[in-house]
């Protein structure tokens, strides 16, 4: 008797389902790694720089203004600065990971690299995310390393200071994601670096003390959110702010959550990106 040949019919993912699963890992941890080995190839420029910078910033200061500008919220003026300056760094530089990768893969062409894998727009999103937020705690811990001694600053509460540097490198980072994909051109991102995230970044507290603004322009700084991330990080180093760190955490949390919502929805409908 001649035997059946029994074949097996091949499986078939339900509808809906990804065959490796609800969350790509694996293609999720690889643009991470993509986005973190693209800053740190070149680490002269990415975490050298803006050490670099944030030391001349504390070295002016010191030479211009010294100690004849008093105690600031009870404490050094420099010490007052250090906080801010490291705030305005680290976002500042998670920005720039962000939408200076977007924007390069479009000018150079190769996006679609990028958008052909089976990678959901939550997915997309998390993958550079991670590299603008790891570029931005590295940033800040080899400032408050090498800096912070030389002015005798410590840390009141370092769990919490990460906490607000990592808020601040997502919130910035989901922006950059937002004007990467936005603009079409290296123009574009500069003028959104120039009349948007610098002005957020030196209108928000960084070099003073709100009390000493007008009303009008403290009720403006306010509504900025980079004030609260550079208030909530001055109170997790020195333990002093202008406002309460858990309404600078929920305001933040609040900015995050919207602007990662839209740089979502771009991915997800291929704003700008697919025509």
């Amino acid at each position: 008797m001649a035997s059946e040949t029994l074949t097996k019919a091949p499986e078939t993912a339900l509808p809906g389902v990804r065959r490796f699963g609800q969350v790509n890992w694996l293609g999720m941890r690889t643009l991470a790694e993509r986005e973190v080995r693209r800053f740190l190839a070149v680490w002269t420029q990415t975490l050298l720089a803006p050490l670099v910078t944030a030391g001349l910033f504390l070295l002016i200061f010191s030479i211009a203004v010294g100690t004849r500008r008093g105690e600031v919220m009870g404490v050094s003026f420099l010490h007052f600065l250090a906080p801010g300056i490291l705030m305005m760094t680290v976002i500042q530089n998670s920005f720039a990971n962000v939408s200076s990768s977007i924007v390069i893969s479009k000018v150079q062409g190769n996006i679609v690299d990028t958008l052909m894998p089976p990678l959901s727009a939550a997915e997309l999103l998390v993958g550079y995310l991670a590299g603008g937020v790891l570029r931005g705690i590295l940033v800040a811990v080899t400032t408050a390393l090498i800096l912070f001694p030389f002015i005798g600053l410590g840390i009141a509460n370092p769990v919490m200071a990460l906490v607000w540097i990592i808020l601040g490198g997502a919130f910035l980072g989901a922006l950059g994601v937002v004007a990467g994909v936005y603009a079409n051109k290296f123009d574009q991102i500069a003028a959104i670096t120039n009349f948007i995230v610098t002005p957020l970044s030196f209108l928000s507290g960084t070099f003073y003390s709100l009390d000493t603004m007008p009303p009008v322009l403290q009720v403006i700084s306010h509504a900025n959110p980079v004030f609260y991330l550079i208030d909530g990080l001055r109170h997790a180093v020195l333990g002093v702010s202008d406002s309460s760190p858990w309404l600078g955490f929920a305001v933040v949390s609040l900015a995050t959550a919207v602007v990662g919502a839209l740089a979502w929805w771009m991915f997800r409908t291929g704003y700008r990106l697919k025509s």
